[in-house]
């Protein structure tokens, strides 16, 4: 079963261009780009330590960071170790980890539905993990609770759209009931969202569920490294290894079993592993939305559809982006602005692009 194809990367000529060029090119070209793409992120993640309300020149911020990896003594204010040490570095790797989760696993889904227009809450992870946060919240709970509500919760819903949609199939069309079931799913938590929101304090709990749904990193600290890094690394280590059998995932269901390739075991790893990623993001930095839909096209764009090089560009690439984005919430205004306004600014015209490039696809 094959879902509609909405977005062609390519035109029939660039395509048939692209069918000249010698794998060995293609190899040589998709490894720079990988390259190329790690030095941006390295490049975006020392940039992002020198900008916002507290200034630190590039010079004095490598003067830091060496004086402190060899033990010498401190020749800065204690402002500025604060600011670097306790609120910028918290964040900025917490932003690299949160984008770079959501970019695999949209790019994940995509491979596994053969459908450029998933997204990762097409299961129904953000809406549990939403769920989750918002009940957290309406109890008043800790910072700790919130996000361990919002992550059980957000594997609770995924489990839910699994087992229902096995249910339903028995091996039948088991893809489109997969995807018919999140959808059911996620509007069944989307409901239980609504509620908690209605019965929340307008005054107190109601502000804050809103918030915390519009996404931001204002309030990361150290502790929030190990709880993104963990779930983060289980996650993304068997996507990158069995990476290369979503290219055969991407021919069909018997297609990619004539090639020897366990489909329902593959889905299934893959669907724990996005949905530990997407879980875990949402649980750190609340509803970001757009990164798991375009980071992957603009990846595919780069290094073409061979997972072997486009999940890891996509990667690097949702690691960058989101940096930028947080450097952009708490530079250009006054006040900070939540990161998903921004995601979607940036992401609606970039994915109406992809729509008017691959019109022809819809006639």
């Amino acid at each position: 079963m094959r879902f509609p194809n909405a977005v062609n990367d390519e035109s029939v000529q660039n395509k048939a261009v692209a069918a000249n060029v010698p794998p060995k090119v293609k190899l040589i070209r998709s490894r720079l780009v990988l390259v190329i793409l790690f030095i941006i992120l390295v490049v975006i993640f020392f940039w992002s330590f020198t900008v916002g309300r507290y200034a630190i020149p590039l010079p004095e911020l490598l003067t830091v960071f060496f004086r402190k990896m060899f033990g010498l003594s401190a020749t800065w204010s204690a402002t500025m170790e604060t600011v670097l040490f306790n609120i910028r570095i918290p964040r900025i790797i917490v932003a690299l980890i949160i984008g770079a989760a959501l970019a695999a696993s949209g790019a994940a889904y995509q491979g596994l539905f053969r459908n450029p227009m998933v997204s990762p809450d097409i299961l129904g992870a953000s809406a549990g993990a939403g769920f989750g946060a918002a009940m957290a919240i309406l109890y008043s709970a800790d910072a700790l609770t919130i996000q361990l509500a919002a992550f059980v919760f957000g594997i609770i819903a995924v489990m839910l759209t699994y087992f229902i949609s096995r249910l339903i199939a028995k091996g039948n069309n088991s893809v489109l009931v997969l995807v018919l079931t999140g959808m059911v799913v996620t509007s069944l938590f989307a409901a239980f969202i609504s509620l908690a929101k209605y019965t929340a304090d307008p005054n107190n709990k109601l502000p804050e569920i809103s918030f915390w749904f519009m996404g931001g990193l204002a309030s990361i600290t150290a502790k929030n490294i190990s709880r993104s890094l963990i779930p983060f690394v289980i996650g993304i280590i068997p996507m990158l290894l069995f990476r290369y059998k979503l290219n055969a995932l991407s021919f069909g269901e018997e297609e990619a079993q004539s090639l020897g390739v366990d489909t329902k075991k593959i889905r299934f790893i893959f669907i724990i592993c996005a949905t530990l990623l997407t879980a875990s993001a949402v649980a750190t930095g609340g509803m970001i939305g757009w990164v798991g839909l375009i980071i992957p096209h603009l990846a595919r764009m780069l290094v073409g559809p061979n997972y072997k090089f486009m999940l890891p560009a996509s990667v690097l690439l949702g690691g960058a982006y989101l940096l930028l984005i947080d450097d952009l919430s708490r530079t250009i205004f006054a006040v900070e602005i939540p990161l998903s306004i921004l995601t979607a600014i940036i992401g609606a015209p970039f994915f109406i692009y992809l729509l008017f490039k691959g019109k022809d696809s819809w006639t």
